[in-house]
Formats: C-alpha cells, structure tokens, sequence
C-alpha cells in the first residue's frame, strides 16, 4: 500500500501562497482616501454603487491584457509598471464610449506563486486604478506550473465603467470638417512587443545593456481617463480613439461613421525617440504604421472653433496637436497620406 500522502501543495499549487497574496490585495486596495463603499477582495463577487447623479445610466464593459510586454517584465526583472499597462489598456478604451471607470478586476496566471513579483504587479494595478478614478474590487490568481514555463505568466484585466445616455460618444455626432486631434503617446504603450522582441532577437540586442531600451521598452501606457472625461462633460469633443493594436488607421475607422472619411496627414505628426528607432532598425512604414501607435496614443475628434479651449485641458507633454479632418465620402473610412519624419 503507497502511504505517500497525494496534496495540491505536491502538484505544484500553493494554497496558503495564494491565501497571503489574497490578503495583501486586499491591504494594498483598501489603502485610499474617503469612506469604502464595500469589503470586495476575497468573496465571491464585487458589490458597487451606481452613480446617483449620472441620468438614465449606461454600463460599458471592455477587457484586455498586456501582449507580450510580460515577457520584457521578466527579462528585466521589473513587474511594478505592467499592471497600470494593464489598467491603461481598459480604461482608454472605456472613455472612447464616454464611460467613466467604475471598477476593475484582473486575472493573473503564472507558473508557480511568487509573491514578490506579484505584490509589484497588483501595486502598479492599483496605482493604475487611482490614475483612473477606479476601484479595483477583485480578480484572480491562477497557479498553473502545467501551463507555464518556470518564471512565466500572464495578466489581464476587466473594466467596467458608466455613462449617462446624453453622453455617449456615438458615432452620429462627428460632423463634415471636424478636425483629428492627436495626444501624444508615452511610448510603445502595450502593443507590438511581439515584433520587438523578434527584432531583438534577430540584431542580437541585450536591452539589459542598453539604457535606452531597458528604459522605454517597460515605459507604462499613458491613461487618458481624467483628461477626456473633463472635454466630454464639457461638450467640447464629438468622437475619440484609443490607438492600440493595429495603429492608427485601424482604430480611427472604428469610430467613424459611414459616408465620412478620418482625412490624416501622417506629415504633421510628431513621433518620438522609440519609433524612430524601431525604423533606424529596419522595420518598414507600412509595418510600424498597422503595428504601432507611432506617437499617437489617442486621437479626438472635435469641432474646429473647440480646439483652442480642448488644449487647455493637458499639459505641454501631452498636448494635442491637429493630423486631419473629417470630409465626406462614400468608400474609405480613414485616408493616410504624406509620410512620418523618422529623422
């Protein structure tokens, strides 16, 4: 007879590691200003407030993840960024609809617990939730060492956010001439890190011995939320664009409506050190355009007499700048012409 004792902590799942990592969630999320609505972390669902002041209220959902910028985390041993990439991906998104965030969720699946590296990632999430006025108010933790190479994992996140029905960005406000506006990005944000790494991989390129790289390759996605949510309760944009996956001419036509053309002079804009280096690198227009956001994180579209009072609402870094108009037409959704200057 085997008397060997069979245990989960022998399959390569630790409870009581994850019960610890539980509690400092819950520590590190409780740690804000004010009254707290509810004790969420460690039940079996998350209990919110609706919004008393916000009419006729509308719930918008979205989720996402990281792509492969996890795999730039490990290499540098760096994990206190990726979670507000994380909240970043979500939230941007949210607010092309008009929704303020409400809450977050996330899921984190790795290969065996270790609680240093997930203590880092859940406090760049809850400093990515307060960047955004949100309340992270559970999620999981998955332990799978069957799934995961040693040291690997994943994350992903859910956002739930609310609008008022006179608030929603629809696709019917955007009007014959109305300019494309371009906030700066702060970096790569959360896409194409696949490509990058292959380029890596192909020039032979340590980032650990490149400053440069180590630096802007881990740089955190820039959150729009406080500043967007500002222009639309002051009525001052008629539609907006996260620019992720995909760059701009694949996100600009998502939010475009039919008859109308995004009319984009790829000559006015201002593309930072990253991009250009990627291109010095050998990636092609073509490729560094479909792939990444090349300088622009988030586009607005808006009214040309509002432009003036929009600009106040940033700071120097993040000012946007005009890349086009809307015009009519009834085949393209998004024309690209001119060229980036990679110099």
């Amino acid at each position: 007879m085997n008397n060997k004792l069979i245990t989960y902590k022998k399959s390569g799942v630790n409870i009581k590691a994850a019960d610890k990592f539980v509690n400092f969630i819950s520590s590190v999320s409780s740690k804000k200003k004010g009254k707290k609505k509810f004790s969420n972390i460690g039940g079996f669902g998350s209990i919110s407030d609706i919004p008393s002041q916000i009419k006729q209220p509308k719930i918008v959902a979205c989720t996402d993840g990281v792509g492969t910028k996890v795999e730039i985390a490990n290499i540098l041993n760096k994990y206190d960024t990726i979670g507000i990439d994380l909240v970043a991906m979500s939230v941007n998104d949210l607010i092309v609809q008009g929704a303020k965030p409400l809450l977050f969720l996330d899921y984190i699946s790795i290969n065996k617990i270790d609680l240093k590296k997930l203590k880092s990632i859940i406090k760049g999430i809850v400093k990515g939730c307060k960047q955004s006025e949100c309340e992270l108010v559970g999620g999981e933790t998955a332990e799978m060492p069957d799934t995961y190479e040693k040291g690997k994992f994943d994350i992903a996140g859910f956002a739930v956010g609310i609008v008022g029905k006179n608030k929603i960005l629809s696709k019917n406000k955007i009007k014959n001439n109305d300019l494309i506006l371009a906030i700066p990005s702060s970096g790569l944000h959360s896409n194409g890190y696949s490509l990058v790494r292959y380029l890596l991989k192909q020039k032979k390129i340590n980032i650990k011995k490149n400053n440069f790289l180590k630096k802007e390759l881990i740089r955190p996605t820039k959150i729009y939320v406080n500043e967007v949510l500002n222009l639309i309760n002051k009525d001052l944009i008629n539609g907006c664009a996260n620019i992720t996956g995909g760059g701009l001419a694949d996100n600009i036509k998502r939010v475009i409506p039919d008859n109308f053309v995004a009319d984009v002079n790829l000559d006015q804009i201002k593309t930072s050190k990253i991009f250009k280096w990627l291109h010095k690198e050998g990636i092609s227009d073509k490729e560094m355009l479909k792939t990444f956001n090349c300088g622009v994180g988030f586009c607005l579209i808006a009214d040309p007499k509002k432009f003036v009072k929009i600009k106040k609402y940033f700071t120097k870094s993040f000012e946007p700048y005009v890349i086009g108009k809307i015009s009519k037409n009834f085949k393209d959704k998004v024309k690209l012409h001119g060229s980036i200057n990679w110099i």
